[in-house]
């Protein structure tokens, strides 16, 4: 059985862990959930962390065939479109997002130029679909909760759950974005938690604790079961939802998060340019009466 590197790249700006899964024996790799640096205050995008792995997938010769999203951010924009350019490669994420094009394609007023079939990605992913990275096997997880679209990529010994749950000291994903669902979670959560107790998962974000010093970006099937403070074996599903709606009604709105998601649900490329040549993102403003 194939042993897969694995490789952490941290974003403090946004506490993003990225990864780039390597196989050893072919030399071919992909790239789950990479970030592309976005200064909400001039506008301006830079690839200062895409290029970190740039520079690692080149210095350890690998060949890029996978950009993996977990599903359509909302806390930063994706580095997907950018690292295609510069390494080749296709961008994969779970087929369930196009109903989350479509909610947030009216929202923005995105217009009948942008299309919600999912045609931005190169694959849609189906829940329990396979694929290879070299001689890496992988499969499909369809882990709503978070978004409609979240999918959890399963290696042998790994899985990558992008934010359907954190660190067992910080407990899960939020549910109230559009199409979000604690129900749903707390179901995926437990799906993920029934694979064997030594799986390793590997995080989408970590914001620390109390508990320790340092910010991490993996723990095991069986931590999480045992102490995961929002969603261990002794939580029932009623008590996982009483808990996690009232959470969520106290979470501010990502800094990101209107960027993010128009640049996102386009698979990494700016909306259309305007009659003037300059990108914008819409700010949906709400009358308070």
């Amino acid at each position: 059985m194939a042993v897969a590197i694995i490789e952490p790249f941290f974003d403090p700006a946004t506490y993003t862990y990225s990864y780039v899964i390597g196989d050893p024996a072919t030399g071919c790799a992909a790239i789950v959930d990479p970030v592309l640096d976005f200064d909400p205050a001039s506008g301006q995008t830079s690839h200062r962390q895409a290029d970190r792995i740039v520079s690692f997938v080149e210095e350890q010769d690998l060949e890029v065939k996978w950009l993996l999203e977990t599903h359509v951010h909302a806390d930063h924009l994706t580095g997907a479109a950018y690292l295609r350019s510069k390494l080749g490669g296709r961008i994969g994420v779970g087929e369930n997002v196009r109903s989350v094009q479509e909610v947030f394609g009216n929202l923005f007023n995105a217009g009948p130029e942008f299309c919600v079939d999912g045609s931005q990605f190169d694959k849609l992913f189906r829940d329990e679909e396979t694929f290879s990275i070299g001689d890496l096997k992988c499969r499909v997880l369809h882990t709503p909760g978070h978004t409609p679209a979240c999918v959890t990529y399963v290696l042998d010994g790994a899985a990558f759950v992008g934010d359907t749950i954190f660190m067992p000291d910080f407990g899960t994903a939020r549910t109230d974005f559009p199409g979000g669902d604690a129900r749903a979670l707390y179901g995926s959560i437990h799906r993920i938690l029934s694979l064997p107790g030594e799986t390793v998962l590997y995080m989408c974000h970590d914001y620390g604790s109390e508990q320790r010093s340092e910010f991490s970006f993996s723990t095991t099937v069986a931590a999480e079961r045992l102490s995961n403070v929002m969603v261990n074996d002794a939580v029932s599903e009623d008590e996982f939802v009483c808990v996690r709606e009232a959470r969520d009604a106290d979470l501010a709105a990502p800094q990101l998060l209107l960027p993010s998601v128009q640049f996102n649900m386009r698979a990494g490329q700016l909306p259309p340019a305007e009659s003037n040549g300059t990108h914008y993102f819409k700010i949906p403003v709400r009358k308070i009466a």
